[in-house]
Parts: C-alpha cells; structure tokens; sequence
C-alpha cells in the first residue's frame, strides 16, 4: 500500500476529525476566493465602463452619484441641467473638450433605462451594431445586446416607456408614442449592453405626451386635447420627425448631464472640474477620483473580512496539528510495526506530511466550490439588480496562488506530528503494548 493510500485511510479512520477540520478549512479558503472574486469582478465592471471619459458634468449633489448615475447607471440622477448652462460644453468648437456626450434619462422600460443622446455616444463604448441601424428619428431606439436578449426584442418592436428606473405598470407612459426598436448593437460587456438609446428629443416629447389633469377638462380644453391626439395618429409615428441639433433647442429645455473627454490633460483641462465647480450652478466629477473614493469605502470591510478568513484559517491549521498530534499516541504501535518491516524515519515523516496535505488539498477543493458556487448563485441576484454581468465561472490567478498558501500551511500544521512520527522508538513502544 503507497503512503497516500495510507494517509487517507489514517484519516478516515476518525471521520468527525477529518470533517471538522475540512470544514473549518474549506470556510476560510472560501470567503478569502470569494472577496477576490467579488473584488475583480467590481473592478472590472468599473475599469470597462470608465470609457475614456474625463469629466461627467450635471446638476449639484454628490459627485458620487453623479458618475454612479451617469457613467454606470445604477442610481438615480442629480437632478438635470438647462441646455443654457449646458451649451459651452457641447460646443463642438471648444478649445479643452474633444467630445462630448449629453445624457438625458428619466424613464424606463422593464428596468432598462432609456437613455436620450447622440449617435457617437456608442463609439465610446467601441460598440457596433449587430442588426439594423443606429437611431436616427425621434422615438427610434438602439438597443443594447442584453437588453434585447432578456426582453426578446427584435427589430420593429415597439414599447412603452414607464416614469422613473423601477418596473411599475402604472407609471407606463400609455400615452406618449411608442418607441420602436430600428437597431440591437453586438456585445460588449459593458454598460451600454443594457441601454436603450435614443434622441434626446424623443425623453422630452415623451413627457410632453402626458395626459392632462382632470381638472383640464373643466376648462374647456377637452376638444383640444382630443384634436392633438387626432393631429398624432394623422401623422402616424411622432418618430418620423428628424430631431434639431441641441445647440439650436430652446435653452429652456432640459437635460441631465454631459460626459465629457478633453483632447489634451493640460493644466486648463485639470482645472476645469474647480472653474465649474466654484463658478456655476452646475458640479463636475471626475469618474477615476469617484471610483477609486468606491473602493477606499470597501477597503475597510474588506480588510475586516480579510482579517476573519485569516483566522479561520488559522484555527483550521491549528486543528489540523492537534488532530494529528493527538492521533499519535493512538498509532504509536502502527508506526513502530512499520519500522519493524523497514519503514524509516523519513517514510513516517512523509506520511503524516500527506495526511496535512490531503487535508489542506479538500478543504482548498470545498472552500472554491462554496465560494464559486456562492457567486454563481449571487450573480443572478445581481445581475437583476445592478444589470451588470457577475459570473461563479470564473477563476483568477490569485487562486492558484491561495492553493500553494493552503498546503502551505497544511504543511506547517503537520511537521510537528511528523517530526514525533520519524521518532517512534521501536523497542519501547513495542515493550509498552
């Protein structure tokens, strides 16, 4: 019988022993996987969505929210901004900005958010389009991938939209024309597979589609009213309209923000977060500063779960030493048989190192399961939520390096018994049985 047939068989022998250990083991293996996975996978989400952008400009409030609402689109807005005071920065001709992108958002469909912009607005994403074409007319949308697979939208479809980022029926904007899809663009793996874009004219005439308050009707604007909703289905589709450039909207109007990527990172540019900030009534935030704010807010708990997995760990190696160390005066006899047919100090020392081995290797195996699996199980939660794609099916480099740290320390847990093991006096231990 080899040594690892023989380190299982000692283990087994005292099966609560064995599963405890692996347990303890497998725990603190799985929340130190399970941080790492969490962590690369935020990051990565976060790094994809950066899409160059410099500056992201919009209403005062936290800067926070300003780029979770404008660049990830996972919380609410702001506020919005009049096109007067958004004008200088969507200027083409500005001496600082290269690009810019205005966002108009506000409405919904089934927790997708529709998002009024203007054509470039893919490019920044690198995305293509898969089918059909990029909107042109009012009411036209672009959707992205995810949105078009989880919903079954082809192209042609028509949806209405709701009022606000949450799935409501009686919020449905039953009123308003309805957006009809003419493009679905190809995957990307960053947020804008789960936007549906369209002109920023098309979020302001949905509103302006409202029905009236009942009030209305009692003075007399009843018949008016009616001939409008005549005066639309005469014309068919209000997305037949071409939609002006903004700059030639009336500066009343309203958008949210403007994402913005200068052409060079001169002191003019850097300092323009501070000029607006200090000199109007609208905030700018810089999205690498509000991320990196993100995770310096995670660090702590991070660092604290990091620090409990360590001493999971720590017990698990501790009872891994006091199982096999206690084992010993049970297989004192065994070990000495083993010397009497020719088995040397160095094979007992080996032995008990594999058994440390063994147990650290399962735990290592149970801990990724639990940590992979958990996530798997998570990421639908996620994903429905947050609309971003999380998976338990992917492995990181880190990991491997987290088995060599295991049977490391199963190693270490297991070179005092085993030094006791290649001790094993023959003579007296035989004499005492």
């Amino acid at each position: 019988m080899n040594l690892l047939k023989l380190s299982w068989k000692n283990l087994t022998s005292k099966p609560l022993t064995m599963l405890l250990s692996i347990v303890l083991f497998s725990l603190g293996v799985a929340l130190i996987s399970f941080l790492l996975i969490v962590q690369k996978q935020l990051q990565n989400n976060f790094e994809k969505n950066l899409a160059g952008v410099d500056l992201v400009i919009g209403a005062k409030g936290s800067p926070l929210q300003l780029i979770l609402s404008s660049m990830y689109h996972i919380d609410a807005p702001t506020g919005n901004i009049s096109l007067q005071e958004a004008r200088p920065f969507l200027n083409p001709k500005h001496p600082l900005i290269a690009q810019s992108a205005p966002l108009s958002m506000g409405d919904n469909y089934r927790k997708y958010r529709i998002i009024g912009t203007n054509p470039d607005f893919i490019s920044w994403y690198e995305a293509e389009i898969a089918e059909g074409k990029v909107w042109e007319k009012n009411f036209e949308v672009t959707i992205g991938a995810n949105v078009a697979r989880e919903e079954g939208l082809q192209i042609g479809d028509e949806f209405h939209s709701s009022h606000g980022f949450t799935l409501d029926e009686n919020l449905e904007h039953s009123d308003s024309p309805a957006f009809r899809v003419v493009g679905i663009l190809q995957p990307t793996g960053s947020v804008i597979d789960q936007l549906i874009l369209t002109t920023t004219q098309s979020i302001w005439l949905t509103h302006d589609h409202e029905s009236p308050e009942p009030a209305a009707a009692e003075e007399g604007v009843t018949e008016e009213v009616e001939e409008d909703h005549d005066d639309d289905d005469h014309h068919g589709h209000a997305g037949e309209e071409y939609p002006k450039p903004l700059l030639e909207e009336d500066p009343e109007k309203e958008i949210t923000s403007i994402l913005v990527k200068f052409k060079g990172r001169n002191f003019q540019a850097l300092n323009m977060q501070r000029g607006i900030n200090e000199n109007t009534d609208l905030q700018a935030a810089t999205p690498a500063i509000e991320i990196n704010r993100i995770f310096s807010m995670m660090d702590t708990g991070e660092r604290a779960l990091n620090a409990l997995a360590l001493v999971i760990i720590f017990v698990s190696g501790l009872s891994i030493f006091i199982s096999l160390f206690s084992s010993l005066r049970d297989r004192k006899y065994e070990l000495a048989l083993m010397r009497v047919m020719g088995a040397g100090p160095a094979k007992l020392f080996l032995l008990i190192i594999l058994e440390g081995l063994v147990l650290a290797f399962i735990g290592y195996i149970f801990g990724m399961l639990i940590s992979h699996g958990g996530m798997e199980f998570l990421a639908g939660f996620m994903q429905e939520s947050y609309r971003y794609s999380f998976s338990g099916f992917q492995f990181l480099r880190e990991e491997g390096w987290l088995l060599i740290a295991a049977l490391a320390i199963g190693f270490i847990a297991a070179v005092i018994p085993a030094i006791e093991a290649s001790r094993t006096d023959i003579s007296e231990t035989l004499t005492q049985s």
